[in-house]
C-alpha cells in the first residue's frame, strides 16, 4: 500500500508495505511474530501465549474477541510491524475500565460499541502494543497501524479505537497518529536491590511493618506452608498442575456474581505444557493438599501476579500466597518489578506504590472525539499529579 507508506515517511521505492488485517494468529508464522519481540515483551505479547487463546476458545467472536490483528508486511512477505487487536461489543476482560467515558458517549448521543481493542486479552499489563521490525521506527508503526485501523474500522461500523496498556513510550507516537491519551493507576512493589526480606520490611513505616509481619506469621500458624512451583516439577507433571490451577481459577469465578470464566480448562494446559519457565503455581498446602495458589508469569525483569483461588479460607491467606510469598521470590532472585494483578489501594499499606498506566483512544465520530479526547487527557493529568504528590509524601524506599 505505498499511499501508506509515503504518508507515514517512508519513501515507496524503499520498501513496498502491504497493510493486512489478519483474523487469525494462527495466520501469521511465529517466527515473523516472535521475531517483533524486544526483551520484556514476554510472555503476554509471545504468539505462543495470543495463540493459545484463540486455538482454546478462550478469544473468538462468540466469547467477545473477534480478531483482527493489525500487520504491516514488507517485500518477500517480511513481517515489519504488527498489533494484537480484536473487535469487541463490550467491556468484559478487556480491564479498559471503560464504563464512565462509554456512558458519556451514549448520553451524547453516540455510538461507543463496537470497539476496536489493541492489547492482551484478560491481561491488565503494560507492554508494548506497536511491534516493529529493528529497522522500523516507532512512529512510522504506530503511523501505518493505526492508518489501517481506522480505514478498516470505518469500513466495517467500529465506533471506536483503544489501545490499552501501552508502554509510556508509545504515547508520543501514537498521539502524533491522532489517539488522545489517557492515564490509569495500578499498585506494583519495586525491587530497591533488596537482599533480604528484612531489607524490605524495615523501609515501611513502622504501623504498615508491624501489620506486615502480623500477616505473613499466619500461614504457619494455620499449619500451611507457600511455595512456587516452577520449571522441572511442572515439566515432570503439566497436566497436573494445569488442572490444579484451573480448579483454584473456577473457585474465584464461581464464587461471585461478577466472575466469569474468561479461560477454560484447555486454555491452562496449554500454557502449563510450555516449557520455557514462564510459568510457574504459587501453592498454599495444609494437610497434604493444596488449598490455595495464584499463577505467575514472568519476564527477565518482572512478575506478574494471576488467577488467584482457594478451596479454604484462612485469614490472611490470600496477602500471603498472592503478595508476601512473591515479594520474597522477587528479593531472593533479583526480579525487579511485581505486578500483583489489577487491585486496589489496599497494596500500598503492604509496600506496594501507585505506578501510572497508560492507553490511547480514538472515536471515529470527530466530533465526539473533539469532546472526549481532551477529557481523557486532562483525567490523566489529574491521575498523574496525584502520583506524583504521593511519591513527594511517601518515605524513601531506594
Amino acid at each position: 500500500m505505498d499511499d501508506a507508506a509515503a504518508a507515514a515517511g517512508t519513501k515507496p521505492d524503499q520498501r513496498q508495505i502491504e497493510l493486512r488485517i489478519v483474523q487469525s494468529i494462527a495466520d501469521i508464522p511465529r517466527q515473523s511474530w516472535d521475531g517483533l519481540l524486544e526483551p520484556g515483551d514476554r510472555p503476554f505479547l509471545s504468539w505462543h501465549f495470543l495463540e493459545a487463546l484463540e486455538r482454546t476458545g478462550c478469544v473468538t467472536g462468540e466469547r467477545g474477541w473477534l480478531p483482527f490483528h493489525l500487520t504491516a508486511w514488507g517485500s518477500g512477505d517480511e513481517l515489519i510491524a504488527a498489533a494484537p487487536a480484536y473487535i469487541k461489543n463490550d467491556g468484559m476482560g478487556d480491564f479498559s475500565r471503560d464504563w464512565a467515558f462509554g456512558d458519556a458517549v451514549r448520553a451524547a448521543g453516540g455510538r461507543f460499541y463496537p470497539k476496536l481493542v489493541v492489547g492482551v486479552p484478560f491481561s491488565p499489563v503494560t507492554g508494548r502494543r506497536v511491534l516493529a521490525a529493528a529497522d522500523v521506527a516507532p512512529e512510522i508503526a504506530a503511523s501505518l497501524l493505526v492508518q489501517l485501523a481506522v480505514h478498516t474500522a470505518r469500513d466495517v461500523g467500529v465506533a471506536s479505537i483503544h489501545v490499552l496498556y501501552h508502554r509510556r513510550r508509545e504515547a508520543s507516537p501514537l498521539s502524533a497518529a491522532g489517539l488522545a491519551q489517557r492515564v490509569m493507576v495500578q499498585y506494583h512493589w519495586n525491587n530497591y536491590d533488596y537482599r533480604t526480606s528484612e531489607d524490605w520490611l524495615a523501609k515501611l513505616r513502622s504501623k504498615r511493618r508491624t501489620q506486615c509481619r502480623r500477616e505473613r506469621r499466619e500461614p504457619e500458624r494455620q499449619g500451611i506452608t507457600i511455595r512456587t512451583v516452577r520449571e522441572a516439577e511442572i515439566a515432570n507433571d503439566p497436566e497436573r498442575w494445569a488442572e490444579t490451577a484451573f480448579e483454584l481459577y473456577c473457585t474465584t469465578c464461581d464464587r461471585y456474581m461478577w466472575g466469569g470464566r474468561y479461560l477454560n480448562r484447555e486454555f491452562f494446559h496449554a500454557l502449563f505444557a510450555r516449557q520455557d519457565g514462564e510459568v510457574e503455581l504459587v501453592v498454599a498446602e495444609r494437610a497434604g493438599g493444596v488449598v490455595a495458589g495464584a499463577i505467575n508469569l514472568r519476564s527477565d525483569t518482572h512478575l506478574y501476579g494471576r488467577y488467584w483461588g482457594c478451596h479454604e479460607q484462612h485469614r490472611f491467606l490470600h496477602f500471603n500466597v498472592c503478595l508476601y510469598h512473591s515479594i520474597d521470590e522477587c528479593i531472593e532472585r533479583g526480579v525487579q518489578v511485581f505486578e500483583g494483578g489489577a487491585g486496589g489501594e489496599h497494596k500500598i499499606s503492604r509496600g506496594f506504590e501507585p505506578a501510572p498506566v497508560y492507553s490511547s483512544h480514538l472515536f471515529l465520530d470527530e466530533k465526539l472525539n473533539s469532546l472526549l479526547g481532551p477529557a481523557l487527557e486532562r483525567d490523566a493529568d489529574r491521575h498523574l499529579e496525584g502520583i506524583e504528590a504521593w511519591r513527594r509524601k511517601r518515605p524513601r524506599l531506594g
